[in-house]
């Protein structure tokens, strides 16, 4: 970017994957330095150190070490910018391992700019015997001194060198500071002070002496990765962890909430039955939540959140006949039940066994990382949960029953400890050989699918007494079986989402089978090669209708798999990795951007062939409930930031005018709310030349209000679009406001035209001499205990005020 971020120009090294380190020349930007680590999952060539000097058109690799190793750090010394330090990282992952560090790891120097390179690695003072595993490096602004904090099995810890990396000494082997090496292992320099550096890792620590002695700074999240500082100001920092990023103005002392960003990276998504239904998910390296679809405030702030028990990672479910209840997991097998109501929870894991420390292949059961966990769709008092096995149970946990063999491959291989060959990593998280995705056929009681990490897919008709092994042919040996969707159409019909990414493969695998797994379908027809696969799911409304969620975004189904395309609309690109279907609307997990929802999916669900040749369609609007609640208050809003009170709080939110009139709010730190109004879906063939109008009538066939797409300064109100294909409108179920006394103060406020009460209504939409029309209701709010007589008699009683205005 060349304006501060406003767009952006692509630079290659597209097949590099991981940039780890960027370095631009102080005085002259269109040097650039790249570090390029390359791929996670294999080995590759386009990996180290790349240059730019036209500000990115073109690379040249400079320094090479080898298709196992990578960059994880460069750091340029800023009195002499053609000095420049860089760490290459021999690491490789598999689905069941992580080697970090190997004879590749290293540390080079350049004098000249990158024209050549001088290793460093067992310069005296540096370990000078054994393997190195990860490398971070820091250049103080003194001439000659860098840092290195080394990931080594017997001498861990930070050195500093004060004549350009030709001799280093050990500062410390504290080991707060190189905990899980491959997580953290960098420290930054201050970029004015050259004793004063920084280390983040669990904790943030700082040293002031050179690296001698360290102390740690709170942080607003815990497991801290990236720091930058203001180079004319470093009381001014940026800290990027795993609770999203977060500024300082005075060095480190405090720092901004991190509760204005919705960054979160959520792993499933589950809503209950009420009304508004909540939305509930684990958030990685943070709590479990529930949070409202919709809130009675002007947005849906922090204050309505709630943790519902597990942990960071597991799989929800909520009782259909209880929302109050939620069972949560985590990984480790954690598992609780939560009581709204009371507050109070439950541990009810199947088997209490720490895992820290522990290999695979020495626990009784072992547990995935997000585990499955799900209730029947037939009784919702039978809870299912799986590690190797499945487990169910018929007392809210209370105890479980193995109703399965082991459904995996439990390969020796792959059982072992993880981590290595410096430094092991076993916390649980990591365990292999796991069913990963179970689900139970609602149309078809007895009919339940499990599929495993390794590769696996086995069903049962008979609630678990006999298992039959149902591999699609297609599906390479070591795949992830990510999600199976029973159809709720048709008990024999089951769709999966697998991804074998971990094995160096970012291909789409997506089957289907129509007879529980005697013959299966690939149907990744429409899905790019390299846009892998961790989600699909069937509208349970109209059968074949399918959702799929890759590592970039959504995709749409009408022909059940046979066809896809792509449904990303104002969605980021972002990994999706679940979705659930719920009152017509589409609920996603994103895995770094929160939640998702896409309010309506009605024109979807109505969709045919014929619609796109037709001058104009209009789709039947789905059944509106006409929700209670209020709008929050505050200044009227102008172009630009503004307050807004909503439940006790103050948010804050951007007005802006689009070209075409419609004018947006976009909450900062808060969620938007859904339209409070009928949707109403049409779409035309071309764009149309002829004045588009619709409007609204009652059951008797009155119209009770209309909007032209020709803009009439003298009515003020709300233009409709009519543009060729899809346009949606949102008719707010109110009728025309009154006429608005100029100068009156008093009457200003009370010109908005009153809700209609619920019933049956229609909708016309006109273009030249066609009219279309179709019927929809408005249902009154449940939670408000009125009758019909009730609603009719405020509407009448609203008319009479609103015509004395």
């Amino acid at each position: 970017s060349t304006n501060a971020g406003k767009s952006w120009v692509h630079c290659g090294l597209e097949d590099t994957q991981n940039i780890s380190e960027i370095e631009i020349h102080p005085t002259n930007p269109d040097i650039v330095y790249a570090g390029g680590f390359g791929h996670v999952w294999g080995r590759n060539e386009e990996r180290g150190v790349y240059r730019s000097t036209d500000g990115g058109k073109s690379w040249q690799k400079i320094l090479y070490k080898s298709d196992k190793a990578g960059v994880c750090d460069i750091t340029m010394d800023p009195t002499n910018p053609r000095i420049l330090y860089v760490a290459f990282w021999e690491a490789h992952r598999t689905p069941y391992s992580l080697e970090s560090g190997g004879p590749d790891s290293s540390i080079y120097r350049t004098e000249d700019g990158g024209d050549t390179w001088t290793e460093i690695t067992r310069n005296p003072g540096l370990p000078q015997d054994g393997l190195l595993g990860k490398i971070g490096l820091a250049s103080a602004p003194k001439s000659g001194r860098v840092w290195a904090i080394v990931d080594h099995a017997e001498e861990p810890g930070v050195y500093r060198s004060d004549d350009y990396g030709d001799t280093w000494k050990k500062l410390t082997g504290d080991a707060n500071l190189i905990q899980r090496p491959w997580y953290w292992m960098h420290i930054e320099a201050d970029p004015q002070d050259p004793d004063t550096l920084w280390c983040p890792n669990f904790e943030l620590w700082k040293s002031v002496d050179g690296g001698t002695t360290w102390q740690a700074y709170s942080t607003p999240h815990v497991d801290n990765h990236d720091l930058w500082f203001d180079p004319a100001d470093p009381d001014r920092m940026i800290m990027g962890n795993d609770g999203g990023a977060c500024v300082s103005y005075n060095g480190g002392l405090t720092w901004s909430t991190q509760y204005n960003q919705p960054t979160a990276e959520m792993y499933h998504v589950i809503t209950d039955n009420r009304q508004p239904y909540q939305v509930y998910g684990a958030q990685q390296d943070n709590t479990t939540i529930r949070i409202p679809s919709r809130s009675n405030s002007a947005a849906i702030n922090f204050t309505e959140w709630e943790e519902v028990g597990g942990g960071e990672s597991g799989y929800i479910a909520v009782r259909p006949d209880n929302p109050d209840i939620v069972f949560a997991g985590s990984y480790q097998g954690l598992l609780t039940r939560y009581d709204q109501s009371t507050g109070l929870q439950k541990n009810i894991t199947v088997w209490s066994e720490n895992a820290s420390g522990h290999a695979a292949g020495e626990m009784k059961y072992r547990f995935q990382w997000t585990s499955p966990t799900l209730l029947s769709p037939h009784s919702p008092g039978t809870l299912y949960t799986a590690g190797n096995v499945l487990f169910r149970s018929n007392d809210d946990g209370q105890s479980w029953d193995a109703i399965s063999p082991d459904l995996t491959r439990a390969d020796p291989e792959t059982l072992g400890p993880s981590g290595g060959p410096v430094t092991k990593d076993m916390t649980g998280a990591e365990f292999y050989a796991t069913i990963f995705a179970v689900a139970e056929s609602a149309v078809e009681p007895g009919v339940i699918w499990a599929g495993s990490d390794d590769g696996l897919i086995h069903v049962t008709r008979d609630g678990g007494e006999n298992w039959a092994n149902v591999n699609p042919p297609e599906l390479p040996d070591w795949s992830l079986v990510s999600i199976i969707e029973a159809s709720p159409h048709d008990g024999g019909t089951t769709y999966v989402a697998a991804t074998r990414y971990k094995s160096h493969d970012d291909k789409p695998y997506l089957f289907r089978t129509t007879d529980y797994g005697k013959t299966w379908n690939l149907i990744v027809n429409g899905i790019p090669e390299d846009d892998f696969t961790r989600v699909i799911r069937e509208d349970p409304e109209r059968k074949g209708l399918l959702f799929a969620g890759t590592e970039t975004g959504i995709y749409a189904s009408l022909d059940a798999g046979d066809n896809w395309q792509r449904l990303q609309l104002n969605l980021p690109l972002v990994p999706v990795h679940d979705f659930v279907i719920h009152e017509g609307d589409l609920v996603v997990a994103t895995h770094g951007r929160s939640f998702w929802i896409l309010d309506d999916i009605t024109p979807l669900r109505q969709m045919a062939d014929d619609i796109a040749s037709k001058k104009a369609h209009l789709f039947k609007p789905r059944d509106t409930i006409r929700y209670a609640g209020k709008e929050g208050f505050g200044h009227a809003p102008v172009e630009g930031r503004n307050l807004r009170f909503a439940g006790g709080l103050i948010v804050n939110f951007n007005r802006k005018t689009k070209p075409d009139g419609d004018v947006e709010i976009e909450y900062l730190d808060a969620g938007n709310n859904p339209p409070d109004g009928v949707l109403v879906h049409y779409s035309f063939a071309d764009k149309p030349e002829d004045e588009v109008t619709l409007a609204f009538l009652d059951g008797d066939g009155n119209t009770i209000r209309s909007f032209s797409s020709k803009k009439d300064a003298k009515k003020k109100d709300q233009t409709i679009k009519a543009e060729a294909d899809a346009n949606r409108f949102v008719w707010n179920m109110r009728l025309p406001d009154a006429t608005l006394i100029e100068g009156d103060e008093v009457s200003k406020t009370f010109v908005t035209g009153p809700k209609v009460a619920p019933g049956s209504y229609q909708v016309q939409l006109k273009i030249g001499d066609e009219t279309l029309t179709e019927s929809f209701e408005i249902i009154g709010d449940p939670r408000v205990g009125a009758s019909q007589e009730d609603f009719d008699a405020q509407f009448d009683l609203q008319q009479k005020i609103h015509g004395k205005v």
